[in-house]
């Protein structure tokens, strides 16, 4: 394991953009001080929308080509957030983007959705044997909100967490490794609605409407929250947060200084500056009744470090 920074990160998401979004300041941050930030994307989110008028054409009913560009768009976002290893699982285009739930791309060859769960996490414990993460961070069992390919990362994580740990699962993808702690992405309820009320009260509105506090992925009661990255350390990662959003040009439109995003719906959400998580595998390192604000607080592995 000679060369492995002495922290080691890894994230599983479903779509580019969803990193950005969700985890911009973690990253950020971590990269920042040194750590190894890894990201893992499963699919190419070739069945998203389109914002700018002038790049619709690549929407799969037209050009089918969103998918080659939002390539582009993650190596754009990953470049603002100090992230270098960041790839596709099973390599770009896999998997494809199964569109919302009870779409009929759910079922289409090759979908994300329809994929064997043990045969995609296969490739995720070759990353995870690579990489040797302490922690890792994806999405609760819905999700988050219900998108098929949300839920299916999340088995397809939850999966290779246990296969890259068992010492008789395919040698040949490197030595076992046990992840330590697992993280699910969340945002305190409260959080959420003060950020909406603070876009109810602006003078100003930078987008058409106003999004509910049930649009945001991952809303939940304050007391399941277990970790907080950002109180203290966070808001100087928030502008390069925005700029990784930025980057993502097809999907989100980020409002200049104002803290504030908007989707294919135009409906504003508030853009935060600290990221929230609940902590489902592994022990805390915080006292009890405390949210942790160090997200590898408690690891005990370093093997790697300073060699």
């Amino acid at each position: 394991m000679n060369g492995l920074p002495a922290r080691r990160l890894l994230l599983v998401h479903a779509h580019p953009d969803d990193e950005s979004i969700n985890n911009g300041v973690t990253m950020a941050k971590y990269a920042a001080e040194g750590a190894h930030v890894a990201l893992v994307t499963c699919t190419l989110g070739e069945e998203g929308e389109v914002i700018p008028p002038g790049l619709a054409h690549l929407t799969a009913d037209r050009e089918d080509a969103l998918g080659a560009h939002r390539i582009d768009e993650l190596a754009a976002a990953m470049r603002e957030l100090g992230v270098t290893d960041h790839g596709f699982l099973g390599g770009p285009g896999r998997f494809r983007d199964s569109g919302m739930m009870g779409a009929e791309q759910n079922e289409r060859p090759g979908a994300f959705w329809s994929a064997d769960v043990d045969e995609a996490a296969g490739f995720l414990v070759e990353v995870i044997r690579r990489v040797r993460p302490q922690v890792l961070i994806t999405y609760d069992p819905d999700g988050g909100y219900g998108h098929p390919d949300h839920i299916q990362a999340h088995r397809v994580a939850t999966r290779a967490v246990e296969l890259a740990a068992d010492p008789a699962y395919a040698d040949h993808l490197g030595a076992p490794h046990a992840i330590e702690k697992v993280y699910w992405n969340r945002v305190p309820r409260s959080v959420v609605e003060e950020g909406f009320a603070r876009l109810r009260a602006a003078e100003r509105a930078p987008f058409p409407g106003i999004a509910v506090p049930d649009d945001v992925p991952g809303v939940v009661a304050d007391e399941r929250v277990t970790a907080e990255i950002g109180a203290a350390d966070g808001e100087p990662y928030a502008a390069a947060k925005a700029a990784a959003m930025r980057a993502h040009a097809t999907q989100v439109a980020v409002a200049d200084g104002e803290g504030v995003f908007a989707l294919s719906n135009d409906l504003a959400q508030p853009l935060l500056a600290r990221e929230y998580y609940e902590l489902v595998a592994g022990r805390s390192g915080a006292p009890a009744g405390e949210r942790e604000s160090d997200l590898f607080a408690g690891v005990t592995d370093v093997a790697g470090a300073g060699a």
